[in-house]
């Protein structure tokens, strides 16, 4: 990342960044918060003039640049990302219930997103959100699940049925 913000200019990319998420770990006997990323491979190049972008990726890396090292975000999927992440680009944890086998978001970033929970785990505090077209593109390069759904931060509260 450190070394896209020294070659890119900023003609070339608006902003230079990681997406990070919350999520809730137990050792040491208590719950401690922490900060993961969220696509751990990746570097997020945020450009308005993608021609400018990969003129100036093909000078200044020392390798080859090519189709296979970028993938292009959908509309979609970029403002989902955007919704759920902020201006920190950064996914906090939310809070919910169960009631009666479904899950209501009560606080954080996943309320009114819960038609995109696909799995819930409570011990762990995750739930698997579904992030459409990003999948399409990755799947071609990672055979790997993730790539499907992101993970973020989710403690439920209350399960009634």
């Amino acid at each position: 990342m450190t070394i896209c913000k020294e070659k890119l200019s900023p003609k070339a990319c608006r902003d230079i960044f990681v997406l990070t998420y919350d999520r809730m770990r137990q050792y040491e006997g208590a719950w401690h918060l922490e900060r993961h990323l969220l696509f751990p491979e990746y570097v997020i190049l945020e450009s308005g003039n993608e021609e400018v972008l990969l003129e100036e990726l093909e000078k200044c890396c020392a390798f080859a640049w090519g189709e296979q090292y970028l993938v292009r975000i959908g509309a979609e999927e970029e403002k989902i990302l955007r919704n759920l992440c902020g201006k920190e680009h950064h996914l906090e944890m939310s809070r919910g219930i169960i009631r009666e086998g479904n899950a209501q978001v009560t606080d954080g970033p996943l309320k009114g997103m819960e038609n995109r929970i696909r799995r819930i785990d409570r011990h762990k505090r995750l739930a698997k959100i579904e992030i459409a077209g990003i999948a399409d593109d990755l799947r071609h390069y990672r055979k790997d699940a993730w790539c499907r759904y992101i993970p973020a931060g989710l403690e439920i509260t209350e399960k009634s049925v």
